[in-house]
Formats: structure tokens, C-alpha cells, sequence
């Protein structure tokens, strides 16, 4: 807050807030044939895109513009929702998690990936693990749903819902072009760099040793299309 009482808009408000406005822009260009409306939601879309642009250091707004036209689609197939991911809190028989370094980042988490159609989200799971890290796990249960806007996972809207699964063969073996390196990892002997750690790291350690643990969740904020009032 300021010393007025205003409060401060970060990069997570204005990243969401122009992907939110993006949403509904596409969406209304999806279920409309009125020119006036299409130009009207054109106009939300190029403001969407101002925003989108100052955090951006690479496309201009025109890039955004073009870039999300692509998605527009007809009726129900365009409407704009969150992507879908699944992640895998992967335990073994000594305590340890499983725990993937990010190619493309660096950063040391869970296994991840998008949903593919075709497949249930603990099929996917399943998948996932094996392909980015070579083990072979079953799945237990869903222990977490989260907003990764929200969370700092992704720049673009995504769900990502979380499962507890339990190593049961394989072994090693990052995938080429996914992973820099796995592993598993006991409380004492975390890499550096696991991201986000702070919320989800202890919940997940607690739900492998087979203690009581509530589903995690991001709670809703007040009001709640601003970050850092509630969790």
C-alpha cells in the first residue's frame, strides 16, 4: 500500500489483468457476428496488448495483437480458458522426492507437463514421470490444484493440478531436451534453486511419509483480481 492507502499494481496484477482482458476480448470475438461488437472487442484486445507489452522486452503490442487473433475460433471452441498441466509429487521407499532441473529455466521442480487430450489427468501423470525422468510411478491421488499465473509457474493462464504418486521401477534418466538433470531428494539434501518451496515443499514431504494433509489450494483474494491480499 501507498502512504495514501492506494494500492500498488505489481507485474502478477497487470499480467493477469491483461490476460484476463485478452480472454474475454477472444472469447467475445468467438460468439459474435455484430461488426460493432467485433471492433469493440478488437479495441479490448489492443489494450490488452499495451499491457501485455510493459513487461515484455521482446514483442511490441502488435506482436500480442497477432499472436492472439490466431487463437479467435467459432462459438465454444473459442472460448478462452486456462491451459491445463499436470505435476507429479514423486516419493520413493526412502523418503525422497523426485525433483526435475528445468532445462529451459534452471529451476529445480516436481515433474510437469501439459495435459494431452486423449488422456486422463493421472494418465498424463504417469506419462510425464516417465518421460522426463525415466521412473515408473503410480499414481495415488490428486493433493494440490494451483494458478500458475498466480503462483509464478507460467506467463501464460494455466491450472496445474498436482498428484501424489509412488515410485515403482525405472531409473534416472532426464530427458535430452526437458530436464538438465533429476533426482531424488530427502529434506536435508535439496537442490538450490526448487521453486516455489515455501508453499508446496513440506506439504508435499508430509503427503510421501503418509501423514494428514489437507488438499492445497490458492484460496481466493479480496478482491480477487488483485494479487497479495489473501491467500
Amino acid at each position: 500500500m501507498t502512504d495514501e492507502g492506494r494500492a500498488v499494481v505489481g507485474e502478477g496484477d497487470l499480467r493477469r489483468w491483461s490476460e484476463a482482458l485478452a480472454g474475454i476480448a477472444r472469447t467475445g470475438l468467438a460468439f459474435t457476428d455484430n461488426k460493432y461488437e467485433q471492433e469493440r472487442f478488437e479495441e479490448v484486445l489492443h489494450v490488452a496488448a499495451d499491457m501485455a507489452a510493459t513487461l515484455s522486452t521482446g514483442w511490441t503490442p502488435e506482436n500480442f495483437v497477432a499472436e492472439w487473433m490466431k487463437s479467435v475460433g467459432d462459438g465454444v471452441p473459442g472460448y478462452v480458458t486456462p491451459k491445463v498441466a499436470v505435476g507429479a509429487v514423486v516419493g520413493n521407499d526412502d523418503g525422497e522426492i523426485l525433483l526435475v532441473q528445468r532445462a529451459d529455466s534452471g529451476v529445480w521442480l516436481y515433474p510437469t507437463g501439459w495435459a494431452d487430450v486423449g488422456y486422463s489427468p493421472s494418465e498424463v501423470v504417469v506419462k510425464e514421470v516417465l518421460e522426463e525422468t525415466g521412473i515408473v510411478c503410480e499414481v495415488d491421488r490428486p493433493i494440490a490444484i494451483h494458478d500458475g499465473l498466480r503462483r509464478g509457474f507460467t506467463t501464460v493462464p494455466m491450472y496445474s493440478m498436482v498428484f501424489l504418486c509412488r515410485a515403482v521401477g525405472g531409473q534416472l534418466d532426464p530427458h535430452p531436451l526437458e530436464c538438465s538433470d533429476v533426482g531424488f531428494f530427502g529434506p536435508e539434501n535439496l537442490p538450490d534453486g526448487v521453486h516455489g518451496s515455501d508453499w508446496w515443499l513440506s506439504h508435499s514431504f508430509a503427503a510421501i511419509r503418509g501423514e494428514p494433509i489437507e488438499f492445497l489450494f490458492d484460496r481466493p483474494r479480496t478482491p480477487p483480481w488483485r494479487d497479495g491480499h489473501s491467500e
